[in-house]
Parts: C-alpha cells; structure tokens; sequence
C-alpha cells in the first residue's frame, strides 16, 4: 500500500514540477522591447509642415473660358430648302451570291464539316 502512494506522490509532484516550468506572473510576460516601443511611439510628435510647403507643388486654378452658345445661319431658310433638293447619295447595292459556284464555301462548308459523321473506329480483335 505504501507503495502505492508513493508512486501517486510522485506523479503528482512530476506533474508540479511541469506546471510550475512555466511562469504566468505579470513580471515574466512583461515585453521589454514592445514597451520601449510604445514609449517612443506615444512621444512622437511629427514636425509641423512649413507655410509654403505647397509652392511649387500646387497649380495656381483658373476657370475655363466660357463657352460660346452656337449660333443660327443668316440664311437659314436658303439652306434647309438646298437640303431638301439634294438627292441623298446610296451605297453601292450589295451583288447578290451567284448559286453558279461548286458547293458550300467559308461558314456554310465549315458547318457541314461539323454535322459530318466522323467514320466509327475498327474494333481490333
């Protein structure tokens, strides 16, 4: 029996002696770098940017000159009957196809490549 509670002493004090390897007290977790860091974050103060920092830098605005409104023809009604007396000018019709050629060409040859039957494989015995 003694040795039973020896052994159960033991393994309790092995499993102390883990837990107490690692020390969580505010001393030990205390960054010393991040606190320099911090200290000297919180005390910058950026110098103040000067008067005429932007000369030279900044173009001067000006407004756009102000736009002209259109104006009428003199003779406005002697070009609207010129315009009505033209004769409009067409496109060159377009030559209808000739069905002389000797069988489908370009999209319609392609597209009946397509629906062809591709010709089915010998089985190799």
């Amino acid at each position: 029996m003694s040795s039973a509670i020896l052994r159960q002493a033991s393994s309790v004090a092995r499993a102390a002696t883990r837990s107490c390897a690692f020390s969580t007290s505010a001393v030990a977790r205390k960054d010393l770098v991040q606190e320099i860091y911090l200290r000297e974050l919180k005390s910058y103060k950026p110098p103040a940017p000067a008067k005429d920092a932007h000369v030279g830098v900044v173009k001067a605005y000006s407004l756009p000159p102000a736009p002209q409104a259109p104006t009428l023809p003199a003779d406005l009604a002697g070009e609207l009957s010129a315009y009505d007396a033209a004769e409009p000018t067409f496109a060159p019709a377009a030559q209808a196809p000739t069905e002389e050629s000797s069988g489908p060409t370009g999209a319609e040859a392609f597209l009946a490549f397509l629906e062809a039957d591709e010709p089915k494989a010998e089985a190799h015995h």
